[in-house]
């Protein structure tokens, strides 16, 4: 089966999208700097699969090594790329880091693919670049807007250099897949969301707060335009996300697409708040969440999910699980959390 490179596969997203590779007999290596992630996630996957898969502790922004890593892993036939910074409120404070880290790295995999015979790469980018769309819900051919933070701006910036990139080197091939808000954890809580530090996304620090670690969970903004004054988001379950890229990963190796690069919109079609989330996994795994409403954060944008049509159709892709189901995975993943560091003790 063919070998596939995944960066950032030690993380949230990616973590998950090794198990599912996997699962479908995909040989996987990652490469992960572990800056947001844990080596044991590599036990996890362990657990659920039985196979380790291969891992090396590199740094995208590392060209030598990386090129390296392509010499001992020969063979590569497609790259998922998701190996970025990626919090909006971060990146607003640390606009270099984000344009460095961000950029850099997928310019070094850009330059070493064509050098290694790779032809195809997956990449991880995000509802972000639609903005605040004009409407709702948001498809592929809605503009894309001047980017609200550092990060969402990267993720224009990235989708820009693949286009060019793809032009000048036609035998390359992309699929961009613009996720909206992923949740949940896998249904084994063998692996999740584990963020380092204090968490950029709202479900680790809902869990985290309804256990007990954070004292309270903050609520950024009431006095949005929607009906409980919350912002609203488009929450798909992670596990569902995952099995998107192995779609478009086996799309490119069968030669399916005739375009040499092909967006796709990943959500569920259905937009819920900031609020309805805390009122939903409160009810789904009968514990309390602790919050308090404070001001807007910058960057945030007030609503937005997708028309998911178009992945639908022409990826065969659609999300499943139900957001009762994907809440109580998070939880779970959280107990287990807590089950490990009473261990450690």
């Amino acid at each position: 089966m063919a070998k596939i490179l995944v960066t950032g596969g030690t993380g949230y997203i990616g973590s998950h999208t090794v198990v599912e590779l996997q699962k479908k007999g995909y040989d996987v290596v990652i490469v992960d700097n572990l800056s947001n992630s844990n080596i044991e996630v590599l036990s996890g996957i362990e657990k659920i699969t039985g196979i380790r898969p291969a891992f090396e502790n590199i740094d995208c922004l590392d060209y030598v090594s990386l090129d390296k890593m392509f010499e001992k892993h020969s063979g590569i036939e497609a790259i998922i790329h998701f190996a970025a910074s990626k919090a909006v409120g971060e990146s607003v404070e640390k606009p270099l880091l984000y344009y460095r880290n961000n950029l850099g790295s997928l310019i070094n995999l850009l330059e070493l693919m064509p050098v290694h015979k790779v032809p195809n790469i997956v990449f991880s980018s995000s509802c972000t670049v639609y903005g605040q769309p004009d409407v709702l819900p948001v498809d592929e051919n809605a503009p894309i807007k001047p980017a609200l933070s550092p990060y969402g701006n990267t993720k224009q910036i990235c989708e820009e250099i693949i286009r060019d990139t793809i032009y000048a080197n036609p035998e390359m091939k992309a699929v961009v897949l613009r996720y909206f808000n992923p949740i949940g954890a896998h249904p084994s809580a063998e692996i999740g969301e584990l963020p380092n530090g204090v968490p950029n996304n709202l479900l680790p620090f809902v869990t985290q707060t309804a256990i007990g670690i954070r004292s309270e969970l903050k609520v950024f903004g009431d006095d949005y335009n929607t009906p409980d004054g919350s912002c609203i988001r488009d929450y798909i379950n992670v596990v569902d996300l995952a099995k998107a890229h192995v779609l478009a990963v086996q799309r490119m190796l069968d030669a399916k697409n005739d375009k040499n690069i092909e967006i796709f919109n990943l959500g569920t079609g259905r937009g819920l708040s900031v609020l309805e989330i805390i009122r939903t996994f409160e009810a789904a795994n009968h514990v309390k969440v602790p919050y308090r409403i404070v001001g807007r954060r910058e960057g945030d944008i007030e609503q937005v999910w997708a028309n998911p049509e178009h992945a639908n159709k022409v990826l065969g892709w659609k999300a499943t699980e139900s957001v009762e189901d994907t809440l109580r995975s998070a939880w779970a993943w959280e107990l287990k959390l807590k089950e490990r560091r009473e261990n450690n003790k």
